[in-house]
């Protein structure tokens, strides 16, 4: 069966990509700290299409107009309207073939969950049966960082998974489930909290049995939630409901995805773009705005998310914790 584009989106998949960082002082808005900073000649990301800066357009189909529209002003495999968080943890970069000395000094940044759970809620899984399949995710998780350490990785950034509660494309397909005060799936996002609960008790498990690596956890499902609950607070609003989508209570449809074109009465529609993507925290149902990925990047990369609590500069810095 010939599979969408926004269902292929949902596939559980990893991408492996380069980040050089061409000015280290645009990785972060200045802030002065006693410890030097770490010089990272190089960022490896792995992660599923929230941090995917043109794996999958380049394996599979590449997203077109209007994604990229806000920053690039062109589609440039992101799935996103314009820039991903892993693209300002990286600042102005030019992705260019690494050199072998930069492998041990990189930094390794990690945005897993999302899909893995998605996968699950998709194949009709129950809730309980989606919280059982968690253990064999991480394990999996953690083989891998074992794997990519015994390859010279020293330095580790690793993201929790967002509310997937909170993203139209679960709470349309799941609209019958228990809602919480926000309007988010109540049981999804316990799901995605549970996940998170395992990742961090593997993340401390790997800082022990690793001492001479650094692994940063960073909570990126509480900045996101944050969004959701408090949208107002943070310049932003209409949280649950899609920027670049059509139909139906969160402008998310399962059948049309953002850049697709409808027939509606006779009438071909283009679906498009909302009018301020910048005050939009979900773009296309599945994936975040850049307004919204510049506010989780501003939260998280002092460290005030972080365990233990350094910031993105300083992520190369082991710590007996």
């Amino acid at each position: 069966m010939k599979l969408t584009t926004m269902s292929k989106q949902a596939i559980s998949h990893f991408f492996f990509m380069l980040v050089l960082l061409q000015a280290q002082d645009t990785i972060l808005n200045p802030v002065v700290y006693a410890e030097e900073h770490c010089d990272f000649p190089a960022i490896f990301n792995l992660g599923d299409s929230n941090s995917d800066t043109g794996g999958y357009a380049a394996a599979f189909d590449p997203p077109t107009s209007p994604y990229g529209e806000t920053y690039f002003h062109m589609p440039a495999g992101r799935f996103s309207d314009g820039r991903l968080i892993i693209d300002f943890i990286g600042g102005l970069f030019a992705s260019l073939m690494p050199k072998g000395e930069y492998f041990p000094k990189a930094l390794y940044t990690f945005d897993i969950g999302q899909n893995d759970l998605g996968e699950g809620f998709f194949a009709n899984l129950t809730i309980q049966e989606v919280n059982a399949s968690v253990p064999d995710i991480i394990n999996n998780f953690s083989a891998n960082i074992k794997k990519i350490y015994s390859l010279g990785a020293r330095s580790f950034w690793v993201h929790n998974t967002g509310p997937i509660g909170c993203l139209p494309y679960i709470l349309t397909a799941f609209s019958s489930a228990e809602k919480d005060s926000v309007g988010c799936l109540k049981p999804h996002n316990e799901v995605a909290q549970y996940f998170n609960l395992k990742l961090k008790e593997a993340v401390a498990q790997l800082r022990n049995e690793f001492p001479s690596a650094a692994f940063t956890y960073v909570d990126i499902y509480s900045v996101k939630y944050s969004l959701f609950a408090e949208p107002q607070k943070h310049g932003f609003e209409l949280p649950l409901v899609s920027c670049c989508g059509y139909g139906g209570q969160y402008n998310y449809s399962a059948e049309v995805g953002c850049g697709g074109t409808i027939t509606v009465n006779g009438t071909e529609i283009f679906v498009g773009s909302c009018d301020r993507p910048s005050v939009r925290v979900v773009w296309d149902g599945i994936h975040y705005t850049e307004a919204a990925n510049k506010f989780i990047f501003d939260q998280i990369s002092n460290g005030s998310f972080s365990d233990p609590h350094v910031p993105l500069k300083r992520a190369c810095q082991r710590t007996s914790k």
